[in-house]
C-alpha cells in the first residue's frame, strides 16, 4: 500500500505532463483538461489501495484517453469528433492498453506554461490559467493569491479556457518581444507556484513541499533554456535561496517557528551556495529586475549566522529600489519590517500606517501579524496581542492561526498581575 502523500506529491508532479501530453495529441484544451482531472482523481482513489502502476505516467494517460473519449460521445457533434481523435489514436490506447512510445513520453510543462500564457489573454487569466492547469492549485488557493473573492476567479478561469477554446492552444515557444512578454507572465506563475508550497494559503499544513518542488524544477529547465537571462536566474535563485530555511521552519508538531528562532543550522547550505552563486553571477549583467533584488535579499538573511548579525541596513536599501522599480504592498510590507530593524520599531509602525491606507491591506492578516510585531517591540504590548488575535481569526492557514493565537495568548499573559 501507497502513502497517501506519496501519492498526491507523485500525482501533482504528473499532472501537468498528463495535460500537455493530451493537448499536444489531441488540441481541444478543455476537454482534455476535464479529462486528465478525472484520470488524476481515479489515480488519487485507486493508487493508495492498489499500489502505484509501474508507468503511472501511461497511466494517467491512457485513462485520460478512455474519459477524453467518454466526454467526446457526449458531445452534439459526436461522430465528427470521434473520427477525428479516431484518426490520432493508436489503436492500442482505444482497447485501453498502456501508452505508446514517442510525443506522448516528452514531457510538455514547460510549453504548456507558455500556451497558457497566450497574449489573447489579459495578464491575470494567463496566470490563473497556468496555476490551475500547470501548478495543480484549486480555484480556491488562486483566489486566496490574487486576494478576490472565489467566484470571481472562477469566472476568469472559465472565460481563459473559452479563449483557448476558441483561438487553439499554441506548442510553439514564442520568440522575440513575445517571449518577453510571456515569459513575464510565466515567472509570475512560477513565483506564485512556489510561494504556495512555501506558506500555503489555506490548510492544516504550513508547506506542500511538491507545489515548490515543482516550481524550482521548471524554474531550473527554464534556466538552461535561458542560462542569459538575469531574471530567470534570479527566480530560481529566490526559490533556492527561500526553500534552503524549509527544513527550520516547522516542529515536529507542524507548527510554525518564525525566522528568529529558528536553528539555522538546519538551513540547506547545498542550496544556500547555489542561490547565492546564481544571484551573484546574475546582478553583474545589467539592470537589476525585482526576482534579482528579492533573491539578494534572500542571500543576505541566509548568509548571517544569527538573527543578530543580519545586516538590516543592506535589506532595507535593497528594499528601497525593488520598491521603486515594482511597487507592490507586500513589498511595502517587508520594507517596513527594515525600516523598524534600521530605525526603530516607531519609524516601522509609521510606514504601516501608510500601508494600512490600501485597501487590499488594511486588514489583510499579514499586516496585522507585522504591526503586532512591531508593537511589541515598541513595548506596546495590549496593543500588539490585540493585533495578533486579530491577525489570527483573519488567517485561513491553520498553523499560522496557532501561531498567531499563541502569541496574543503569550502577551495577554504577560500583561495580567501577578499575584503577590
Amino acid at each position: 500500500m501507497t502513502g497517501d502523500r506519496d501519492v498526491e506529491d507523485l500525482l501533482r508532479e504528473l499532472a501537468p505532463q498528463v495535460l500537455g501530453a493530451l493537448v499536444r495529441r489531441y488540441g481541444q484544451f478543455h476537454l482534455c483538461e476535464d479529462a486528465s482531472q478525472e484520470a488524476l482523481l481515479a489515480a488519487a482513489v485507486q493508487w493508495p489501495a492498489d499500489g502505484v502502476p509501474e508507468n503511472p505516467r501511461g497511466w494517467l494517460i491512457t485513462v485520460g484517453v478512455r474519459r477524453l473519449m467518454d466526454q467526446v460521445r457526449s458531445e452534439q457533434s459526436r461522430r465528427t469528433r470521434e473520427e477525428l481523435i479516431a484518426v490520432a489514436t493508436p489503436q492500442s490506447e482505444l482497447l485501453g492498453l498502456p501508452a505508446d512510445a514517442g510525443p506522448m513520453d516528452r514531457d510538455d510543462s514547460l510549453a504548456l506554461l507558455f500556451g497558457c500564457c497566450r497574449p489573447e489573454l489579459s495578464s491575470p487569466s494567463q496566470i490563473a490559467l497556468t496555476l490551475r492547469a500547470v501548478g495543480g492549485l484549486s480555484t480556491a488557493q488562486i483566489a486566496a493569491a490574487f486576494g478576490v473573492p472565489e467566484a470571481t476567479m472562477a469566472q476568469r478561469i472559465s472565460r481563459a479556457k473559452q479563449t483557448i477554446r476558441e483561438n487553439g492552444f499554441d506548442f510553439s515557444l514564442p520568440a522575440g518581444t513575445e517571449r518577453s512578454d510571456r515569459l513575464r507572465a510565466v515567472l509570475h506563475v512560477l513565483y506564485l507556484v512556489f510561494n504556495e508550497g512555501y506558506t500555503a494559503t489555506d490548510g492544516t499544513e504550513l508547506t506542500v513541499p511538491a507545489l515548490s518542488r515543482e516550481a524550482i524544477r521548471l524554474t531550473r529547465w527554464l534556466h538552461r533554456l535561458l542560462p542569459e537571462d538575469s531574471e530567470v536566474a534570479g527566480l530560481l535563485a529566490l526559490m533556492l535561496l527561500t526553500d534552503a530555511r524549509r527544513p527550520a521552519r516547522t516542529r515536529p508538531d507542524g507548527s510554525l517557528i518564525p525566522l528568529a528562532e529558528q536553528d539555522r543550522t538546519m538551513w540547506d547550505q547545498d542550496q544556500i551556495a547555489e542561490g547565492t552563486a546564481l544571484i551573484s553571477a546574475a546582478l553583474p549583467r545589467g539592470e537589476a529586475g525585482p526576482y534579482q533584488l528579492q533573491a539578494a535579499i534572500a542571500a543576505v538573511h541566509d548568509e548571517a549566522p544569527t538573527m543578530a548579525d543580519t545586516d538590516w541596513p543592506q535589506i532595507l536599501s535593497l528594499f528601497d529600489l525593488l520598491e521603486l522599480l515594482a511597487p507592490n504592498p507586500f513589498t511595502a510590507l517587508n520594507r517596513a519590517v527594515a525600516v523598524g530593524m534600521v530605525h526603530g520599531p516607531e519609524a516601522g509602525l509609521r510606514a504601516l500606517d501608510e500601508l494600512a491606507a490600501d485597501k487590499r491591506m488594511a486588514r489583510h492578516h499579514r499586516l496585522l501579524a507585522t504591526r503586532a510585531h512591531l508593537r511589541e517591540l515598541a513595548g506596546e504590548r495590549s496593543a500588539a496581542a490585540a493585533d495578533y488575535l486579530d491577525a489570527a481569526r483573519r488567517s485561513t492557514s491553520l498553523p499560522e492561526r496557532r501561531y498567531l493565537a499563541a502569541q496574543a495568548a503569550r502577551l495577554e499573559t504577560a500583561a495580567r498581575p501577578q499575584a503577590g
